[in-house]
């Protein structure tokens, strides 16, 4: 029997629900533990959060994944700046990664953006999850960070073919993503004990997130 899958705007009876699925999929994956459902908690009230762009999908009408957009910007050699987006954290319960359901979110979000008007999402993550899904390095679009260096992790999609024609475009990333460690751990307190614990993914995100394109 085919499974029922929905794609909606998460509402604020889901906030627990997607901070839970967001720490399961996140644990000990990067580091021991996670934060990430924590980046989720502050930033649903952080000015450059898109409520828009905030997705669950479910599955038997129940909750398995989330994504979450930011709005960022690039600016351009020249001074001009460019509103753009970010996502992240997005994330499926393990039991159901592999599946095609983070790929159907993704893209049903993608559509969305390109409703409100964006033209270009950068990201930073593994690249075996999203050249797939169109992203390239941000050495082909010539986005680097404020110090030059164009980051292994980081890429771009252009939502419009040409967004990034022309020129050099520095990536300036939403605050929100700084996130205070402490009060994370403080957070993390509330939910249910996990083990925290060394796996191979770790050192994969190390260096990944360590290296740069030159």
């Amino acid at each position: 029997m085919e499974k029922e899958i929905v794609i909606r705007n998460e509402k604020q009876t889901d906030f627990e629900k997607v901070e839970e699925i967001t720490r399961k999929a996140f644990w000990n994956l990067y580091t021991p533990g996670c934060v990430e459902h924590y980046l989720v908690h502050v930033m649903r009230s952080h000015k450059d959060f898109l409520p828009e762009l905030d997705f669950v999908i479910e599955v038997d009408d129940q909750i398995i994944g989330n994504i979450m957009y930011t709005k960022t910007k690039l600016i351009h050699e020249s001074g001009a700046e460019k509103d753009i987006l970010t996502f992240g954290p997005v994330c499926i319960l393990p039991e159901y990664q592999r599946k095609g359901y983070g790929k159907k979110l993704i893209e049903h979000s993608f559509e969305k953006a390109v409703e409100l008007g964006y033209d270009a999402i950068v990201i930073f993550g593994n690249p075996g999850n999203y050249v797939s899904l169109g992203f390239k390095s941000c050495k082909k679009y010539n986005v680097c960070l404020e110090n030059g260096t164009y980051p292994t992790a980081m890429m771009v999609k252009e939502l419009k073919p040409h967004a990034l024609d022309e020129g050099k475009w520095v990536y300036h990333q939403s605050p929100v993503f700084e996130i205070d460690e402490q009060k994370a751990e403080r957070f993390d307190e509330r939910f249910e004990r996990m083990e925290k614990k060394y796996q191979p993914s770790q050192e994969e995100f190390y260096i990944y997130s360590h290296s740069v394109i030159q």
